[in-house]
């Protein structure tokens, strides 16, 4: 039932240079998000309530955040104390289907038809009741990562049903790739080949956001509250964020000019931030619960984090849709400035500054679609969690 409202605000720099150390470490590029409760419900009312008006939490840039996480991760382990970090759920980075069995996996750069089909409806049933059956899927239906492809393929070898076992030898190869893939299959919608295999992996395994702004991606993760005062109360936390800027070329053959805030303000995963900081909180009251043997408020929280990853899993291809319609519609209004002096076309430049136009304006009318659908995707969310706290 939590409504905030954001406002991101900030600065244009001019900074653009082509050594990509200066852009990263430059820091004339600044970015302040403002969040405002509208319902008496969530954390952002909690933290005003319990807290006042301040600092929520600040950002800081790392080197390397896949090895930043899992250092901080590991001393955490060995001594017991550290960082520790939001949980993302598994279905943000991507979750086995029966129709990813069916269909396997679509390449961007394959020539080969990629329509046609691994495995029969019937046979990928029979796969995936093996995977579940098997354990070798978490409860949400994710690939559990320390699953070899070793022991995935003598799994399946060893289960599979007499009348399948033709179809699947045929296919086996795809289809074990298929069901490793799913462990990043979101991801790898969204960046391609843009990351290897191992790095997607370290970023699942370590629960990173990724957000993509044209070609430059930025990473991000936010840890657990810090200088809380007592369990269960709000309190600040730490972000921290990763840049890796495009190295492509430009018209002219020369490298393109980098920006200090390349990988832009993580719009895609600002309603994730929300919903795990939520998503976690359940999951603390759900554990809770267990272990006091309170059935009833058990059933309660872990309904709760399942509503939570529904509004995530629905909300996550609109951010995406939004994302990628405000990024083309940046570099629309960037083409018009360029051909553009004061509020007129040149005119030999005319033909161009129009077509940018109507980009500009296609790309702002499906921003605005997106946005429609994700104000109606979070009200049917706040209904159904309306529901569930008036049902206690």
């Amino acid at each position: 039932e939590a409504q905030i409202e954001s406002t991101v605000t900030g600065n244009q720099s001019i900074m653009t240079t082509t050594e990509k150390d200066s852009a990263l470490k430059d820091q004339s590029q600044i970015y302040l998000p403002i969040n405002n409760a509208l319902s008496k419900v969530g954390h952002v009312h909690g933290f005003l309530e319990e807290i006042g008006q301040g600092v929520q939490h600040v950002a800081s840039r790392v080197g390397n955040i896949i090895d930043f996480v899992q250092q901080a991760n590991d001393r955490r382990k060995m001594f017991g104390e550290g960082f520790t970090f939001l949980n993302i759920p598994r279905s943000y980075y991507g979750i086995l289907t029966k129709e990813m069995l069916v269909k396997g996996i679509s390449r961007q750069n394959e020539l080969t038809s990629t329509t046609q089909d691994i495995l029969s409806l019937e046979c990928a049933h029979a796969v995936y009741d093996i995977c579940i059956s098997e354990r070798l899927l978490n409860d949400d239906c994710s690939l559990i990562l320390d699953k070899s492809e070793d022991l995935i393929q003598h799994t399946i070898d060893s289960n599979i049903p007499s009348l399948y076992q033709e179809e699947y030898s045929l296919n086996r190869d795809r289809v074990v790739e298929t069901i490793l893939h799913s462990r990043y299959a979101n991801l790898y919608n969204l960046l391609r080949d843009h990351l290897s295999e191992d790095s997607y992996v370290a970023i699942v395994r370590n629960q990173i956001l990724v957000d993509v702004q044209g070609e430059d991606l930025l990473f991000q993760i936010f840890t657990s509250n810090i200088l809380q005062r007592k369990s269960g109360e709000e309190a600040p936390f730490f972000e921290f964020i990763q840049r890796v800027c495009s190295e492509c070329m430009g018209a002219d053959g020369c490298p393109k000019k980098l920006k200090p805030g390349c990988g832009g303000f993580g719009i895609r995963n600002f309603l994730t931030l929300f919903l795990s900081i939520e998503v976690t909180k359940a999951m603390l009251e759900a554990s809770n619960a267990k272990d006091s043997g309170d059935i009833a408020a058990y059933a309660f929280a872990q309904r709760k984090v399942d509503l939570f990853t529904e509004q995530l899993n629905e909300s996550n291809p609109l951010l995406t849709e939004i994302s990628d319609a405000m990024t083309r519609e940046g570099m629309a209004r960037e083409k018009i400035a360029a051909s553009s002096a004061g509020s007129l076309c040149q005119e030999e430049k005319k033909d161009d500054c129009e077509k940018w136009m109507l980009v500009a304006e296609k790309e702002y009318l499906a921003k605005a679609g997106a946005n429609e659908k994700l104000m109606k995707c979070n009200l049917k969310y706040k209904n159904l969690m309306k529901e569930l706290r008036e049902s206690q």
